[in-house]
């Protein structure tokens, strides 16, 4: 969750090489290795979502099944956000974005043998447009677990689907539900995977990134004096800076009229020694922290479109944290933490908590897998800010069908991977 909502997502390609063939007729890009059908969910109270089955494309079933449910922002059902799909002015074809996470694992998991179903969230289109600015403002949390909840049960009834083979996968916002999904349909979840998960409450998610993650900057990158200090005119310059999670110089400056012209000098309410650096303790920190204050206050019937809405704040703030939630997952059900140790929206530490929490309880079949140098995207990702230059790392999608699709998992061990 974030609250500068600003993600670009995109396209996996898979390439099949045939190595010694010569190929005739069909090009390979033309075999097609899935195949999908559109389906609308009914939501209920006159609203619908629009929502792929993802399938292999021979064969009739019934195959295991895997609902994908969203993260936070108006997220359609590829998590598509950031740059739009273009049309080639040229040839006319589609011009994807470069990364498109649930797009990547819906493709990786239907290719090899998974009815994957994806939804929109509700009032919301492809390329995270918003459709209904209303049905979009009034969103709460009981919203989106009820619209996962629907969306499981139009995946079970599907005839290609084996209702006795469920899964859940949930990245960031979307991890809350599907914890949730696992306990009220003990009979019917198998396994839940949380992709880079949120786990405390709203507020100690928003204060990370709104105030701890800026300050970490600050004094491991911009402070090279260890003086707890930061020059004013770096910090201007500095594109990292300005976008963890807001534009902090701004925040912190005010113009300045002068004989030459319009200058940019610290504000005096958090310029206490008069100068021109900044006091990370005494200067910053009480700023960063009096901006999400001001961003956390929910203020009735005030407009939203990508920054987070009142409504959905107010029941985010009374929301039950996951780390509380994921405890009474059932002991038959088996879960999946995955984490990049680059992530800058959910850090690793959560993923460490959930996995804490999960042997505390003595959960029997928990598995957490953390990726050196990967972000909240599951990319290669600077652990300041989240890059979405490209699909997901191939590694990742391998460790998670290779979980799903283990058939001598051992539920009474306990593993942890690829943790460095």
């Amino acid at each position: 969750m974030s609250l500068k909502i600003s993600i670009i997502l995109s396209i996996f390609v898979l390439y099949f090489l045939f190595c010694g063939l010569t190929l005739t007729g069909h090009a390979q890009s033309e075999l097609q290795t899935t195949k999908y059908r559109n389906i609308v969910i009914d939501l209920g109270n006159g609203l619908d979502t629009n929502a792929r089955l993802n399938l292999p494309a021979t064969g009739d079933g019934p195959f295991p099944g895997i609902l994908l449910v969203p993260g936070s922002g108006p997220s359609d059902m590829n998590e598509t956000a950031g740059n739009y799909v273009r049309i080639d002015n040229e040839t006319g074809s589609h011009i994807y974005p470069s990364a498109r996470p649930f797009f990547d694992v819906a493709q990786y998991l239907s290719e090899r043998g998974f009815a994957v179903l994806q939804y929109d969230k509700r009032g919301v289109g492809a390329n995270f447009t918003i459709l209904d600015s209303n049905v979009w403002g009034n969103i709460t949390v009981n919203d989106l677990e009820n619209d996962a909840q629907k969306a499981l049960e139009v995946l079970i009834h599907q005839p290609e689907v084996d209702s006795n083979s469920m899964s859940l996968a949930g990245h960031s916002e979307g991890t809350m539900y599907v914890t949730r999904l696992a306990i009220n349909n003990p009979d019917i979840v198998d396994n839940i995977v949380l992709m880079g998960p949120v786990a405390l409450g709203y507020h100690e998610e928003a204060y990370y990134q709104a105030v701890t993650l800026p300050i970490l900057y600050a004094q491991q990158i911009l402070d090279h004096n260890h003086n707890g200090f930061i020059s004013v005119q770096e910090a201007l310059e500095d594109r990292i800076f300005h976008s963890i999670p807001i534009n902090l110089t701004q925040a912190l400056t005010q113009n300045i009229t002068t004989t030459n012209g319009t200058v940019e000098q610290l504000n005096p309410q958090y310029n206490m020694n008069n100068d021109t650096f900044i006091n990370i303790n005494d200067e910053l920190k009480p700023r960063l922290i009096d901006q999400l204050r001001t961003a956390s206050v929910v203020t009735q019937d005030e407009k939203c479109g990508l920054k987070p809405c009142p409504i959905w704040l107010k029941s985010q703030y009374s929301a039950i944290p996951n780390l509380d939630i994921i405890s009474k997952v059932p002991f038959d059900t088996s879960i999946l933490i995955l984490n990049g140790k680059n992530d800058s929206q959910t850090p690793i530490q959560h993923a460490l908590l959930l996995q804490q929490k999960l042997t505390e309880v003595r959960h029997p079949d928990h598995t957490l897998m953390t990726y050196p140098d990967l972000g909240h995207l599951f990319y290669p990702s600077s652990q300041w800010i989240t890059v979405a230059g490209g699909p997901m790392e191939p590694m990742v999608l391998e460790d998670l069908f290779g979980w799903l699709s283990d058939p001598v998992r051992d539920i009474k061990k306990i593993t942890i991977l690829r943790q460095e």
